[in-house]
């Protein structure tokens, strides 16, 4: 006992001796520096509807908000969730597509500008709660807490809704807010995923056009400069609303780019000769992978891809030889840590949830490509949560192209799902002779978009 004590009593005086650790030094990233402005939405009323609108505390500074409520409130509130809205200082409120559906069947709905623009899905997260939790006071007390709240969102917005009821953004939130079910629209179902298409598609383009950078990053300005080249090697045409890639190099980045974005299936090809999303998705190319500073740190890395044009078991000659040639990433250490007294910057969606969750996905979708919705079938699966899933493709070659016939039975199916248990009927994302099949997406598909094969007559 007396050398437990010596012992004991010469630990304590040594401790004495020894300066405190200084605390951790806060990370800092780029976004942190940006400013914006909230702008109060002058939205006009629905007939028969109560509008609020304004500025409320952000978590990063002011954002706008916008609530309606129907004379026959039914006591639901549904919170939407906007996507991308680029880089601008001005911070804006978007209606919400289903806003005249909601209102005449009922239901409130609030959407926040959110307190920052850029790829920020934890201010998206974070303010949208907010908004919710202040629905009363926002109404001037007219109105009282809802019985109920849902979420739906579109693109980014759908990450919004897809992470606010993951189980990690329960208990991390800074701004709690139980949902009772969620719509996430071509949403980004897997964050790490996006960003790794998002770096591997132009990188891969380059380096068919024998253009590959030799470091990463490359920089921005350098990947512009080489563009035309690039888009000169791989393609025919770019000129109009549809580009054409040529039968060598091109037809290479084609089919590299379909293996990477969930594999064969109806209206990839015309995703991929969209003007449009090719702008999109190219216009990430030589990115240090901080996601435009949102993160402090790389997230992409392709150190563990392969790169595929064919579909045999095994890599061709060609293919390993790409492979072997072109520059190889690794991720930074932990470059999207768990945030205090949040959620993280890039809010996780892990496929732990406890409510009803329907998705809605274009197969062509070439900026948030169709494969999101086979990882979080694999999340879901995973965590247990897989009967609590419902995903729908639509045969359609846009980002977010929905019909509103499309949105309307989407919202209807989960409102109903949530309310009675029954569970609406989904599409197999995950089998490939399924999604290969030529009349995939048919099942939920509503009308005949152009240049999209009609399906078949029942």
């Amino acid at each position: 006992m007396r050398a437990l004590t010596a012992a004991l009593l010469s630990a304590l005086a040594l401790s004495a001796c020894t300066p405190p650790s200084p605390p951790p030094v806060p990370e800092t990233r780029t976004h942190d520096t940006r400013t914006f402005t909230a702008v109060v939405p002058t939205l006009s009323p629905v007939t028969g509807a109560e509008l609020f609108q304004g500025k409320m505390a952000g978590l990063r500074g002011e954002a706008s908000y916008a609530i309606e409520v129907p004379a026959n409130w039914n006591g639901q509130l549904v919170m939407y969730a906007h996507g991308y809205a680029g880089e601008g200082k001005e911070l804006r409120v978007q209606a919400p597509p289903l806003r005249t559906l909601w209102l005449s069947q009922g239901y409130a709905w609030a959407a926040s500008s959110y307190s920052a623009n850029y790829y920020d899905v934890q201010a998206g997260v974070e303010d949208t709660n907010a908004l919710a939790n202040a629905f009363g006071s926002l109404t001037g007390g007219k109105y009282a807490a809802p019985k109920k709240t849902l979420i739906v969102g579109v693109s980014m917005g759908g990450h919004v809704a897809g992470a606010a009821v993951e189980k990690e953004t329960l208990a991390t939130a800074k701004n709690k807010t139980t949902y009772a079910a969620a719509l996430p629209l071509c949403g980004v179902m897997d964050e790490e995923y996006e960003f790794q298409w998002l770096g591997d598609y132009p990188l891969v383009a380059a380096q068919l056009a024998g253009l590959g950078p030799k470091a990463f990053p490359q920089g921005q300005d350098t990947f512009r400069a080489l563009l035309p080249d690039i888009l000169a090697a791989n393609f025919s045409s770019t000129t109009g609303a549809t580009w054409q890639e040529n039968a060598t190099q091109g037809a290479k980045l084609r089919e590299i780019a379909r293996n990477l974005t969930g594999g064969p299936r109806p209206v990839f090809e015309l995703g991929f000769r969209s003007a449009q999303w090719q702008q999109a998705a190219l216009s990430t190319g030589g990115a240090d992978g901080t996601v435009m500073g949102v993160l402090p740190r790389n997230i992409y890395s392709n150190a563990n891809t392969t790169y595929r044009w064919t579909q045999g078991a095994t890599p061709t000659e060609a293919e390993k030889a790409f492979n072997a040639s072109i520059v190889r990433v690794t991720a930074a250490a932990d470059p999207n840590p768990a945030r205090p007294g949040t959620v993280r910057w890039l809010p996780r969606v892990n496929g732990e949830f406890s409510v009803p969750v329907l998705t809605l996905h274009t197969t062509g979708d070439f900026y948030v490509p169709f494969r999101h919705q086979q990882l979080y079938r694999a999340a879901a699966n995973a965590a247990g949560n897989g009967e609590r899933l419902v995903q729908r493709a639509i045969r359609a070659a846009g980002h977010c192209e929905f019909s509103p016939a499309e949105l309307v039975e989407a919202f209807t199916d989960l409102v109903k799902w949530e309310a009675s248990g029954v569970k609406p009927a989904g599409d197999d994302v995950t089998t490939p002779s399924v999604v290969a099949d030529p009349a995939y997406g048919c099942r939920f598909t509503r009308g005949t978009r152009a240049g999209v094969e009609a399906c078949p007559a029942n």
